[in-house]
């Protein structure tokens, strides 16, 4: 039997999701919350089996109020349709839900997270993990990835193994799309094949959970994955 959400549940985690995202939007814990234009709280399915998390807003998104726009956000976007998934069936969000910045004149520059707003953020993200119980959830990038993990982690050596996330949910870490669209030459070829490595894992991992929950339609999907080149053009 298929646990797939009923439309009032579904009806339910988007209303919880709206209110979450007035109260974040509402939210002046840290300075950036008085210096950025737009709060950044996340966008997809409520229901989504995948769940992507990034570092922050850049200048784009604080903009427009959309997680992962621009060139990062398209690369993203080939990402999961390189597994087979459209972006409106996932949910993304961030660690941080407003721009991390400082002024400098008369501009706004951007600048990692400190950890108090990591640690003012992260009930946000919290609840935003608990309403959508992913499957799984990828970490996109280093900052993202401690976030879960703790500071010792090192991207280059841990990436593409499976973790323990929140309320148990497995976790992989994968290079975020920024980082991989300033590779070039060899070292943008070896990124790609290990950030494809880490997208057919989640890929499998997501197939497994869908065979335990319903056999028959794992079944379909896997038959119309057969077609599938081994490995995607943009890779």
């Amino acid at each position: 039997m298929s646990d797939e959400p009923t439309l009032q549940e579904r009806a339910g985690r988007e209303r919880m999701l709206a209110q979450l995202a007035h109260t974040v939007e509402a939210c002046r814990k840290c300075e950036i919350g008085s210096l950025r234009n737009k709060s950044v709280f996340g966008e997809g399915d409520p229901c989504a089996r995948l769940m992507c998390v990034g570092e922050g807003p850049g200048e784009t998104e604080d903009q427009t109020g959309h997680p992962f726009v621009g060139r990062a956000g398209e690369l993203l976007t080939k990402m999961l349709g390189a597994i087979g998934l459209e972006r409106d069936e996932v949910y993304i969000c961030n660690t941080v839900k407003c721009r991390a910045c400082y002024r400098e004149g008369t501009k706004i520059r951007n600048r990692a997270p400190i950890p108090e707003e990591l640690a003012n953020c992260r009930p946000y993200l919290d609840e935003q993990i608990a309403l959508i119980r992913p499957r799984v959830i990828l970490a996109l990038g280093a900052p993202a990835a401690k976030s879960f993990l703790g500071p010792a982690f090192q991207i280059t050596k841990m990436r593409g193994r499976w973790y323990e996330g929140p309320h148990g949910i497995p976790l992989m870490v994968t290079f975020h799309p920024a980082y991989v669209l300033r590779q070039t030459g060899g070292s943008e070829r070896e990124v790609k094949l290990q950030v494809w490595e880490d997208l057919r894992a989640v890929k499998a991992r997501l197939d497994a959970l869908e065979e335990a929950a319903s056999p028959a339609a794992s079944a379909e999907s896997g038959a119309s994955a057969a077609g599938q080149p081994e490995q995607p053009s943009l890779f």
